[in-house]
């Protein structure tokens, strides 16, 4: 695998660590169906997957990405009507799906920057992605144990120096300013939006670190602002 891969990874990991309570927002199961159906069109999983690509500098194929989305989100719907057992069965449908497509893109991260001269950066600025959202996800209390099966779970592709980086990221303390510190000044907006991806932005907590956070960056409120809209968090 990659810290790129495994960025990817746990985008979808901490998705359905936090997953039941979405669908309940989300209308329930059907709503949670019709989600699925429309991940490949505009504004969908797809171009969230895409723009996340995106702010890490590299090119992506957004048609391409909507195809695969598409394709494996309306096989999760299809599937979930068929075999329906209740949302567990549901969940892990979606997820599974959701993992094939962040596995996807992840290679295709990786193969536009494997042998190239910014494919070690790429990988820093990955590791630097996977701290802020771990971090973000911690801010409003510990992740429990059955929340951190299922995000480490979806890294079975992954190799053991990045579970051991994931798990150790799980386990250190919430320091914004030591994520500042090592995140160089063209990936200051990428960290805090790689914060953002992991938490809905919906308690007191989260928003006391991402502030705290932004000050750690040096971000200005017009850049927070449009970090939080792009990303579509409320705002702080």
């Amino acid at each position: 695998m990659s810290f790129v891969k495994t960025l990817a990874t746990l985008a979808v990991g901490f998705a359905a660590a936090r997953g039941v309570q979405k669908v309940k927002e989300m209308g329930g199961m059907d709503g949670l169906k019709d989600a699925m159906r429309k991940a490949g069109e505009p504004g969908g999983m797809a171009d969230q997957m895409g723009d996340m690509a995106k702010k890490m500098g590299l090119p992506v194929d957004q048609d391409q990405m909507r195809g695969l989305f598409a394709r494996f989100g309306g096989q999760a719907a299809d599937a979930t009507e068929a075999t329906e057992q209740g949302l567990g069965n549901l969940m892990g449908a979606m997820t599974s799906a959701a993992g094939v497509g962040a596995k996807g893109m992840g290679e295709m991260m990786e193969s536009l920057t494997k042998g190239t001269a910014i494919g070690a950066t790429t990988e820093e600025n990955a590791r630097l992605m996977i701290r802020a959202m771990i971090q973000a996800a911690k801010s409003d209390g510990e992740i429990d144990a059955e929340e951190r099966k299922i995000i480490l779970d979806h890294l079975s592709d992954a190799s053991e120096d990045e579970i051991a980086f994931v798990e150790a990221a799980l386990d250190a303390p919430v320091d914004p300013m030591a994520l500042a510190r090592d995140t160089g000044d063209t990936m200051r907006a990428q960290v805090y939006s790689a914060a953002l991806m992991a938490i809905a932005v919906d308690t007191d907590a989260e928003r006391t670190y991402l502030r705290g956070l932004a000050q750690a960056l040096q971000l200005d409120d017009d850049t927070v602002a449009d970090l939080h809209k792009t990303m579509g968090r409320p705002p702080l």
